[in-house]
């Protein structure tokens, strides 16, 4: 069984690349599988099933609510809008916004540390706890957390 990390690595990967070069999701996916399946994906492996099933519903649903998620993250953001975000931390956000609105069945502090893991994995020195703040008061707007589920 694949994992759900595993699959939100390959979902950013096609967030990035929808963000960057402008194109629509499906275009976006099918860059990312086509790339996997000549051996250039994270790991080397061709993905599971039920990460290529994960990854598209993030991809989809995360591209498909763009607006209102980029509404969110600029509302639970200090001085940030999102062109000056570097891409990666919007992307992040973004699919950790769709994670949290749309997706009941991930527990909100799942979603959170997974952000955070992407971030940094994925970004810069600065990027986990950029995404660690702005994703926890995500959560909190949303009523997905409450003083019980704080982090540390």
């Amino acid at each position: 069984m694949g994992s759900r990390r595993q699959a939100r690595q390959y979902a950013l990967q096609a967030l990035y690349t929808a963000d960057v070069r402008g194109v629509s999701a499906m275009e976006a996916l099918n860059a990312l599988w086509s790339g996997l399946m000549d051996g250039e994906g994270l790991e080397g492996r061709t993905p599971e099933s039920d990460e290529v099933e994960f990854a598209q519903r993030l991809v989809l649903g995360t591209l498909e609510d763009r607006e209102a998620l980029d509404a969110l993250v600029e509302q639970c953001s200090t001085n940030w809008r999102i062109p000056r975000m570097p891409v990666v931390d919007r992307n992040i956000l973004r699919m950790a916004g769709f994670e949290l609105k749309s997706c009941p069945d991930i527990p909100a502090t799942v979603s959170i540390n997974e952000a955070v893991e992407l971030a940094k994995q994925f970004g810069t020195a600065d990027s986990r706890a950029f995404v660690n703040g702005i994703v926890d008061r995500m959560g909190r707007q949303l009523g997905r957390l409450d003083d019980r589920s704080r982090r540390s």
